[in-house]
């Protein structure tokens, strides 16, 4: 486990050790611009703040903590996580590091749910969290500080129904309703251990969460934190098997797919003295085939476990316990599968930039080589040329300059419909068109208590957001085909060595949100009777979605912001290289007219530029190829290296 993110750790290093490299040289040589040290600053600092997701799911007492506790702290030598019979933890826990923040429990109070904002917008506020300090060497004693996060307390029901938290519909809770009218809820909402364990210290962040009612009830978990991680455990108990809760929150909320493992956990429970090994295991088998078949998995995508016996058995040194405890075959099939598909996804976007940044940097030293050429190939005629001759090619310089200032007037032209629609584009969707939106179902659903009224304002506010999206589109197509134009005009008129503009979708963001949208269709789509308290529970999802949507909006502005400030930066690399090259070529042969300059020193020195030329571009083929075998690194070559 430690290895697979060691490896992980220094293959992202070696990337940026490249990466780096790659951009000090670009400097050097003077290929870098803004919109390249942008795209690159970008790039290294997705590397860097790179993070990888598991989150733990199951009904309560089914051992989630006592599993993390086994797989992750056994070395600290007992239960760092609270775990006994019973509920443990009441609100969605991430288990965390970050630098900024000493070793801390961070707790959000769960009053907060009264207010129209996301578990996520409260990241963004320290002071609305309850933290507590956590002293490392008193493992006691950061014992009982989590105990926090399994702390309740009573209140009324209206106050649990204004928090989303108690449904008239659900007869279980109108159960624990006690003699003065009070229901039980979760002291906290949310909680953040921001603790320094070498494997969170390198990206790795834990979320377990609260038992599978939970799931329906805090937007968070159902439409940011599940969704999103990397991996994502169902945990299941031995002898219970699947339960119909466990199948509607699969069904709901997990799936199968990349990243999404059952565990059978408590296997201990079928261990008998009485039977034999064979019979036992003949058992377990039977049970891990019984939960494939129902959640329509192979059953090698099972893995039963005792989570209880194998934080024993690591802490006693047991061997022959740990491998009864099977604990070891999840926690392979765990990190092989989290850490090679985000090694995966990390790939195939660096792929993508480096082979944008090459393929702009070649094209501006090609067009470098190609004005140096050019130059020679003017000098050279020169060659036994009387002044008669020097003084026409003066003359023509002269004309192709000229026309050359005139097609700037043309950019010019382009620049200002670039720049028109570029803020047609902000209008389709900037963060103000977000605002108004969310403000306005807000409004429809304070004057509308009833669920039609409330489902037809989200269903309004899905499509406004796609008809934005849709129109956004239009713009950066528009936008593309404009600058195509542009290119293949200065390409074929002026010789510029110019690829097609790079391409820009927002079919990711569309993606993140039709994936949104059908969360919240599964919740509450197909309802046809909600009574007051559903329709509270509804708001509160609709508080995570506006975060959702507002985040995935920002990032969208975020990168249509660098795209149009890279698209025009190789033309205009180019544009600035061809005036100054054509003012040089003027300028030497006026030099040599006038017989200032030596007609062969020039020539010698055009040649020695060109030679400087060929050797960065092979430079920046090397350094491309260096970043790009780091990038396509296995582990087997990372080993070697150390």
């Amino acid at each position: 486990m430690v290895r697979d993110f060691e490896h992980y750790s220094a293959w992202r290093q070696s990337v940026l050790t490249a990466l780096t490299g790659y951009q000090s040289w670009m400097r050097a040589t003077g290929l870098s611009d803004g919109a390249t040290e942008q795209r690159i600053a970008r790039t290294l600092a997705r590397l860097v703040d790179d993070k990888l997701s598991v989150a733990f799911v199951a009904e309560f007492s089914r051992g989630k903590s006592e599993l993390i506790n086994a797989i992750f702290f056994a070395d600290y030598g007992q239960r760092l996580l609270p775990s006994a019979a019973g509920r443990t933890t009441m609100c969605p826990t991430e288990l965390m590091y970050d630098a900024a923040y000493a070793p801390s429990l961070r707790l959000l109070p769960i009053e907060t749910r009264a207010e129209h904002l996301s578990t996520s917008d409260y990241r963004e506020q320290p002071e609305a969290w309850t933290v507590l300090p956590l002293a490392l060497d008193d493992g006691a004693g950061m014992h009982e500080i989590f105990k926090q996060v399994g702390l309740t307390r009573r209140v009324p029901v209206e106050e649990a129904r204004r928090y989303g938290l108690y449904d008239d519909e659900d007869p279980t809770l109108a159960a624990t309703i006690d003699e003065a009218g009070m229901v039980e809820i979760s002291r906290w909402r949310h909680a953040i251990i921001n603790f320094p364990h070498p494997l969170l210290k390198q990206g790795l962040v834990i979320l377990d969460t609260p038992g599978l009612n939970a799931i329906g009830t805090e937007p968070e978990l159902t439409l940011n934190l599940i969704p999103n991680a990397h991996a994502v455990l169902f945990i299941l108990a031995a002898d219970a098997g699947v339960t119909r809760s466990d199948i509607d929150v699969w069904r709901q909320h997990i799936g199968a797919g990349a990243g999404r493992i059952v565990v059978l956990n408590k296997i201990d429970g079928l261990w008998d003295e009485l039977r034999n090994t064979a019979d036992i295991d003949a058992d377990i088998a039977r049970q891990q085939e019984q939960a494939a078949h129902t959640l329509g998995l192979e059953t090698r995508q099972v893995f039963p476990v005792s989570a209880q016996k194998g934080l024993v058995a690591r802490i006693t040194g047991d061997a022959e316990l740990l491998a009864r405890s099977r604990l070891p075959a999840l926690e392979q099939a765990l990190f092989e599968q989290l850490i090679t598909a985000k090694k995966d996804i990390v790939r195939q976007q660096l792929q993508d930039e480096l082979q944008a940044l090459s393929s702009a940097q070649l094209g501006l030293l090609q067009a470098r080589s190609r004005g140096i050429v050019e130059q020679l190939v003017e000098l050279t005629s020169l060659r036994g040329k009387n002044h008669n001759m020097i003084s026409h090619m003066i003359r023509r310089i002269d004309v192709e300059k000229k026309e050359f200032d005139a097609s700037l007037y043309t950019l010019q032209a382009t620049r200002s419909v670039f720049t028109r629609l570029s803020t047609e584009l902000y209008t389709c969707m900037g963060m103000d068109i977000v605002r108004d939106d969310i403000e306005q179902v807000r409004s429809d659903m304070q004057h509308s208590r009833f669920f039609t009224g409330v489902r037809e304002a989200m269903r309004q506010y899905f499509a406004r957001v796609n008809a934005n999206l849709d129109a956004a589109e239009r713009k950066t197509a528009e936008i593309s085909d404009m600058m195509a134009v542009m290119y293949r005009r200065f390409a074929s008129e002026h010789g510029l060595s110019l690829a097609m503009p790079m391409a820009f979708t927002l079919q990711p963001y569309r993606s993140e949100i039709a994936t949104i949208e059908a969360i919240y269709n599964k919740q509450f789509g197909t309802a046809t009777l909600i009574t007051t308290s559903r329709v509270v529970l509804m708001e509160k999802f609709f508080d995570t979605i506006a975060s959702r949507v507002r985040a995935c909006f920002k990032s969208a502005n975020q990168d249509a912001e660098a795209w149009l400030k890279v698209i025009m930066a190789p033309l205009e690399a180019q544009i600035r290289q061809h005036k100054e090259q054509l003012k040089h070529r003027q300028a030497s042969i006026q030099r040599i007219h006038d017989a200032t300059d030596s007609l062969e020193q020039k020539i010698e020195a055009f040649e020695a530029s060109q030679q400087e030329l060929a050797a960065q571009k092979i430079t920046l083929l090397e350094l491309a190829g260096q970043v790009s075998l780091a990038i396509n690194a296995e582990w087997s070559a990372l080993d070697a290296a150390a």
